[in-house]
């Protein structure tokens, strides 16, 4: 029986899977009901896993396959995010605030999938297979903490020689996947700038220094940034999202705050952003006669595919979708992803899964309360996965 056929005889239960998955959404680390879920189902299919890391608690790992030999590692998230459902869909959160509106649910379910067609073959595998689902990616960094627990080097289970993992993408049909060699995807880092002023009665601004309209500089001048000090032939955002100041309209408040988004797709440019964002917020409390406490923080690093395994992942995707099926990634996105660690490790590809379906035009976005894996994308997902077990030979040179 064919891969194909192998996936489409697991499609009810995989979707299955999804919907249960998608009524108990979880925060990072606090994803309780999902890991249980997920080791009932790895129980179910008789595959051993380790339950938990230091630090990670709610994080699974699974090795199938001959130990001997070179290992390569899957990767699906599990955790939710803090929005209000509004899908209208049978299945939706039970949990109050709380939904899948990134897909890790279907992220989960995929791997799920994937790990009942491998145990079916597990003796004609040409590597062993790592799969971990982690918890905690949407701004809880779990890759780190299943880093720091020895996923990678060896020390949990059998050494990881590559990595792959995927993302359910709305800009693209169901029955596609894309990728790129390179930067996929930015890095994502913040920060708060607090101006620091006197505050006086708003009758008589002369009497005081007016840290909100330092704020407002400030906001328009970190533009001016990326048009003018980083080359118009990369990639930086600057996105101010949290203003805080004042109590009442007639009073100038002792302090005013920013806080905001910076992505860059370089280390050059990440640190560029970081060092011109400081000396553009010094400059601007300075000249309004306020001071200025600052915080940067640093978020996930660039998503930089490895150029072998993205060319891996197009090869395996033409040969088992068709030509047609692999859309190549024109241009970076500047959203991010915690998989960035994984790839700073070991070689390795992300790539993006289609899920809107062939007759609508337009869906709902990532971290949309009206967005929903689409089922018919789990098969896709679980067949590239698959696929890139099996075809699998040796990449070191």
């Amino acid at each position: 029986m064919s891969v194909a056929d192998v996936v489409e005889r697991q499609m009810g239960h995989v979707a299955g899977l999804r919907h249960e998955l998608h009524r108990i959404p979880e925060l990072g680390y606090q994803e309780i009901k999902t890991a249980a879920a997920i080791r009932r189902e790895l129980d179910r299919l008789g595959v051993a896993h380790t339950d938990g890391v230091p630090g990670a608690p709610t994080a699974t790992v699974a090795v199938i396959g001959d130990v001997k030999k070179p290992c390569i590692g899957l990767r699906a998230d599990i955790d939710a995010l803090p929005i209000v459902e509004q899908t209208g869909v049978g299945y939706a959160s039970t949990h109050p605030g709380l939904m899948h509106a990134c897909g890790h649910d279907g992220h989960t379910a995929t791997l799920l999938g994937v790990a009942g067609v491998l145990k079916g073959m597990e003796k004609q595998l040409p590597v062993c297979v790592k799969l971990f689902w982690q918890p905690a990616e949407e701004g809880g960094a779990g890759a780190e903490k299943l880093i720091e627990g020895g996923l990678l080097d060896g020390r949990l289970g059998p050494k990881v020689e590559a990595v792959f993992g995927l993302h359910g993408w709305p800009g693209l049909k169901v029955g596609t996947i894309a990728t790129k060699p390179g930067a996929l995807l930015a890095a994502t880092d913040n920060f708060v700038a607090t101006f620091v002023g006197v505050g006086c009665h708003g009758a008589y601004p002369h009497l005081g220094a007016d840290p909100i309209v330092a704020a407002c500089e400030a906001v328009v001048n970190l533009q001016q940034f990326v048009s003018r000090e980083v080359d118009p032939t990369d990639s930086a955002v600057i996105t101010v999202g949290v203003m805080n100041a004042g109590t009442a309209i007639n009073i100038i408040p002792d302090t005013a705050s920013i806080e905001a988004t910076a992505r860059t797709l370089t280390a050059e440019t990440r640190r560029k952003v970081e060092k011109a964002v400081r000396r553009r917020c010094a400059g601007i409390a300075a000249a309004s006669g306020c001071e200025l406490r600052f915080e940067w923080h640093q978020g996930y690093p660039c998503t930089v595919n490895d150029p072998r395994m993205a060319d891996y992942v197009a090869k395996v995707a033409r040969k088992a979708l068709g030509e047609e099926r692999f859309v190549p990634v024109a241009r970076p996105s500047m959203g991010g992803e915690d998989f960035a660690y994984y790839l700073e490790k070991v070689p390795g590809c992300f790539f993006l899964v289609g899920v809107e379906p062939a007759d609508r035009v337009g869906y709902p976005p990532l971290h949309s309360d009206r967005y929903d894996f689409t089922d018919g994308a789990l098969g896709v997902g679980m067949r590239i996965f698959v696929e890139l077990v099996t075809n699998w030979e040796d990449k070191s040179e």
